[in-house]
Parts: C-alpha cells; structure tokens; sequence
C-alpha cells in the first residue's frame, strides 16, 4: 500500500468515525434525559450531562413500565413483529424462487410488480387500506401481519430474486430426480442456500416493524388496547399539553434497545446478504 493510499484511508476512517458519533449522539442525549428529572429536561438543561440535583436514577424506566401498559405494548410489538417477520420470509423467498425459475411473461411481470410497489407513496393508500382493515377485521396485532406481508414483500422479493439468479439450478435438479417434491425441494434445498439473505431481508426488516408507527397507527383498534412501543409514547402526555419527558425518554431507550442488541448480533449477516442480493443473473 503506497503512503497516499495510507492517507486515504486514515482521513475516510477519521470522517467515517465523526459521521458514526453524529448518528450515535441522539441515543446517547435520550439515555442520559432518561435519568434525569421531567423539570431538569425542560428547562434548558436536556443537552447536560445528568448531575446531582438532575439526576432520578432508575424511576422513569419504572414509570414508563408500570404507568401506562408498557408490558402489553411490548407483547403486541413483538407478535407484530416476529408474526409479519415470518410470514415475509417464508412467502416472499418461494414467490421468488418461482420468479427465478419460471420464465414467462406473467413471473416477469409479477417481478416488476413486486419492484413498483417499493416507490409507491405510502400516503396514496392509507385512507383506503385503513377503511379495508377494518372491513376485513384485519386491525388486530395478530392479524395486521397480513397487510405487512404487502408492504414488506417488495424489498424482500428484490432481494430474494437477487441472491437465487447466482444458484444454480442444477442442485434442484438433482433434488427432484431423488424424488423430492417442489414443496420439499423448497424448504429442504432451496431454504438452507437462501440463509445469508433469510437473515440479512429478516433484520432489515424487523427494524423497520419494530419501530413503525403510523401503520399500527392507522389500522389497529385502539378502543381494544391494542397500542405498540411507538403509539404508546405518544400517551406520555398529560392535561393541558403537559409531557411526562423522562418515563417518554425512558420508554423511547427501552425501544430502541431490543433492536440495536439485533443489530449487533447479526450485523455481520446484513452486509453479506445484501451482497449476494446485489447479484444479477
């Protein structure tokens, strides 16, 4: 490596690390607010580190899980999620296996079918779908996951398609005249090959589930209780427009935990999953 290329990559590594403390430095403000005072957060001192006038210790984490039925949220959060999360990945890796294996001009335009509907605004149908849920009873957190299995299945058949371009055709083959079936063919040959880009479209997408709002928002039937993590910070609110900042900023770091602890686990996965999907056949 020449002495030029040595000063590169120790300017992109310092630029890199600033963007990485930039993005870092919202969590961190919330984590310390979360340990202060309601009084010490709104009167100009939210950006201090916590003292010993401001500092609360642990009762707004306390508040925020007793006051306001942050168990329940959290239960309905994680069916949503793990439910939705499922159903994507078991539908939308065999959708695009038959895209990938079956040429004709109908999977081909199921292909772009799948591919539009990621730049369709999610405004233009909010009004009708949460009309359709309710009509369908679909406004339940045990069945919402049908109408994510719609709004996720773009991205995750891009993907999918992807990654099964690069496989090649012959395993199945071999598979078949061993007497395996489509079904078995699929969940016993193809399912295990799929497995870096299972993990990577499965991260991606309980990110995006885990901290949806405006869905739940819309469709569940909150006259029932059915509120997830992120309606239900919106309920720290108190009469005459008063905010209850600490159990807020408490709930919002109890949020954000189980998905960053995901991310660092499977991190290594996403980058090459989304690499295999990047393949073109």
């Amino acid at each position: 490596m020449t002495q030029a290329n040595k000063i590169k990559d120790r300017v992109l590594t310092v630029v890199m690390t600033l963007l990485s403390l930039i993005w870092i430095y919202p969590i961190i403000m919330i984590f310390f607010n979360s340990l202060k005072k309601d009084t010490s957060i709104s009167t100009g001192t939210a950006f201090e580190l916590p003292n010993a006038e401001s500092f609360t210790g642990l009762s707004n984490y306390v508040d925020s899980i007793t006051a306001k039925g942050f168990p329940k949220a959290f239960w309905y959060s994680l069916v949503i999620t793990v439910m939705s999360v499922i159903l994507i990945l078991v539908c939308c890796s065999m959708c695009a296996w038959f895209i990938t294996r079956v040429h004709t001009w109908y999977s081909k335009a199921l292909y772009f079918l799948f591919v539009f509907s990621m730049v369709v605004p999610f405004q233009m149908l909010m009004f009708t779908l949460s009309a359709t849920a309710n009509r369908l009873q679909l406004d339940t957190p045990y069945t919402i996951c049908i109408i994510y299995l719609g709004f996720g299945a773009g991205l995750a058949v891009f993907m999918f398609c992807g990654f099964m371009k690069s496989v090649p055709i012959e395993i199945e083959e071999a598979a078949m005249i061993d007497g395996c079936g489509p079904v078995r063919t699929f969940f016993l040959v193809v399912m295990p090959i799929l497995k870096p880009t299972l993990i990577s479209v499965g991260i991606l997408e309980v990110m995006w589930l885990w901290n949806d709002y405006l869905l739940p928002y819309l469709v569940l039937d909150r006259t029932k209780g059915y509120m997830t993590i992120p309606i239900l910070i919106q309920y720290f609110r108190g009469s005459y427009g008063k905010v209850e900042m600490g159990p807020m900023m408490a709930s919002i770091m109890l949020n954000i935990i189980p998905i960053i602890i995901v991310y660092l686990v499977c991190q290594k996965h996403i980058i090459k999953g989304v690499a295999a999907g990047a393949v073109k056949g």
